[in-house]
């Protein structure tokens, strides 16, 4: 009979995985976290009204930010960039960076982030950097792109960083011995920074920070469009660290 045939339901808001992970918790009552799925069950758990599941995936969230996963949570962020639960998680991750600036972006795992937000990353005012780490986590990232894409050049891939990268603060010996060399960066931000370092008054800042002087001139802000967004949000981070979701209308999430 018909009534006992099966139907499937295509649940689209949520990878398999993390799917998977709700149903044992539901049949369970009990479910192991995992910093790899762990914003997907989070937002889960919000999105079905599991409260218990949701409040211990917070908590689990102070503890497992660290060196190793804090890629992983950012790459899984690009997911479920719409959901509210996102909002804070982000925050917490982005801060962390923040602060392990230079390991962080050292890691293997750094290359796999999607574009827009290792820009998000370089363009922090609050990035405890130095800027020849933040050209070689450029550089890094832009090779394993081509490598992924080869009709594409290394020049016109990390010049989509160099904005974010101050130059003028690179000693001129690691200039000329580590960066000119590889003929990846135009001889005008060479030279730019190395007058620089002569004089720094004869050099127009807008020319050493580009970045800097937009984001000054614009309120200090940034928006990055989520390229995996299906409902067209941002993630807007402030240069003082807070971040905000909002919606394509303008709207913003509820907290």
């Amino acid at each position: 009979p018909s009534s006992h045939q099966h139907q499937t339901l295509i649940i689209e808001e949520f990878e398999p995985d993390v799917f998977r992970q709700l149903i044992e918790y539901i049949h369970t009552g009990c479910v192991t976290l995992q910093p790899r799925t762990l914003l997907g069950v989070m937002n889960a758990a919000d999105y079905y009204g599991l409260d218990e599941l949701r409040r211990a995936c917070s908590g689990f969230v102070q503890c497992c930010i660290n060196v190793d996963t804090v890629c992983a949570l950012l790459a899984s962020a690009e997911r479920y960039i719409q959901y509210k639960c996102t909002k804070s998680l982000v925050q917490k991750v982005l801060e962390f960076v923040d602060e392990h600036g230079n390991e962080v972006l050292n890691l293997g795992s750094f290359t796999l982030l999607p574009q827009h937000v290792v820009r998000l990353i370089l363009a922090r005012d609050e990035l405890h950097a130095d800027e020849f780490t933040k050209f070689q986590a450029a550089l890094m990232w832009s090779k394993k792109y081509c490598d992924s894409n080869p009709n594409t050049l290394l020049k016109d891939v990390i010049g989509n960083f160099l904005e974010y990268i101050q130059f003028h603060k690179i000693p001129a010996n690691v200039l000329m011995r580590e960066v000119h060399p590889l003929g990846i960066v135009p001889y005008s931000i060479i030279m730019n920074a190395l007058a620089y370092q002569a004089d720094p008054a004869s050099v127009d800042p807008g020319k050493l920070s580009p970045n800097r002087v937009r984001r000054q001139a614009q309120g200090r802000s940034m928006s990055v469009q989520s390229s995996l967004d299906p409902y067209g949000s941002n993630t807007t981070l402030s240069s003082s660290g807070s971040s905000e979701l909002a919606s394509s209308d303008g709207k913003h999430s509820s907290n």
